[in-house]
């Protein structure tokens, strides 16, 4: 069929006509909503790098946890912030701050008190946790250092503790995001050898050491001290390694797979997708977030735009699922 017999504006002259053959649609139910908890009372700090984000006292997730299911979010990924740091983040597992990397777990962590809260005041959402040290370290890093250098199998321990504590309180869904190799193993048997095997583990299966990082790196207050973390996050110039840390992660018991960042790696984001029929979940971190709202402040683009074509992007690349900062927004068009 060639013009004008065929002519493909037919089916775009409006609204109604351009819904009936969209073919990707992104409902809140596919979002995650990011929050960062932080200690204190009646505490709701602005992210200056991240306009329309906070930091939040355990005590006001509650308030945020009800707008996101009024909005029909169901699930929200928590990043802590301790009260104190050390070499070996301790506060990551809820141990008493000083403690030995080797100390048992607990429950009275940031984020352990805020699983509880969650699961008390909105039983009825999804509790997802981000699974690393770097927000705990004072030398940001995200995992244990030993001789100048992260050690990989040492950290295993650690997550594996940290994703036990996690349970324990109540979550859903532990994410590990640090990229050490055997880490999604050494989780998974951690969680079944307590009875946790119904804690699922989404695998931040491919992270790439990414300047789009930047603002969360400001959010958390985790950037590395010295050194950086290439020697463990993916190499932006690689794409077949990708499947490599995909298939051992699957292989190892991961339940969902994620690529992070997504707006720059929505080809990975494909890759993955025809490679692998499990859930596939992608993050729009905090940068590619920060650098739309900063040029629509200016008045250069379309915020909402922008937003929807952005997020419809990465859905449309392979994503099940999204983690955004747009999260709210996105759900309040929807």
């Amino acid at each position: 069929m060639i013009y004008p017999e065929y002519r493909p504006r037919r089916l775009r002259r409006n609204e109604n006509l351009r819904a009936l053959v969209r073919e990707t649609v992104l409902s809140p139910a596919q979002l995650i909503y990011p929050l960062f908890v932080m200690p204190g009372k009646q505490k709701r700090e602005e992210i200056s790098s991240m306009p329309g984000v906070f930091r939040l006292s355990v005590d006001q997730l509650a308030k945020e946890a009800q707008e996101c299911r009024g909005l029909g979010i169901n699930s929200l990924l928590l990043f802590g912030l301790p009260e104190k740091k050390d070499r070996v983040g301790s506060g990551a597992h809820g141990a008493a701050h000083g403690a030995a990397h080797g100390a048992a777990h607990g429950t009275d962590g940031i984020v352990q008190r805020a699983i509880k809260e969650l699961k008390n005041k909105a039983p009825e959402l999804t509790v997802i946790t981000d699974v690393c040290l770097c927000e705990y370290t004072s030398h940001g890093h995200c995992g244990i250092i030993h001789n100048q250098q992260v050690d990989n199998d040492a950290t295993l321990e650690v997550l594996a503790r940290i994703a036990r504590s996690h349970a324990m309180a109540g979550a859903d869904i532990v994410a590990p995001s640090d990229m050490m190799d055997g880490r999604v193993g050494a989780i998974r048997a951690a969680l079944d050898q307590d009875n946790f095997d119904q804690v699922a583990i989404m695998s931040c299966a491919v992270k790439y050491a990414s300047a789009f990082y930047g603002p969360f790196r400001e959010a958390a207050d985790c950037a590395p001290q010295e050194g950086d973390r290439r020697g463990y996050q993916m190499d932006p110039a690689n794409s077949r390694e990708a499947l490599r840390e995909a298939t051992l992660d699957l292989e190892e018991g991961a339940d969902i797979l994620m690529v992070k960042p997504a707006m720059a790696y929505l080809d990975i984001i494909r890759m993955l997708r025809d490679e692998f029929d499990h859930p596939l979940a992608a993050y729009q971190v905090s940068g590619e977030y920060a650098m739309l709202k900063a040029a629509a402040a200016k008045g250069w683009l379309d915020e909402e735009r922008v937003m929807v074509e952005s997020l419809l992007a990465i859905r449309r690349a392979g994503a099940d699922i999204i983690l955004s900062y747009f999260a709210k927004d996105m759900a309040r068009l929807s």
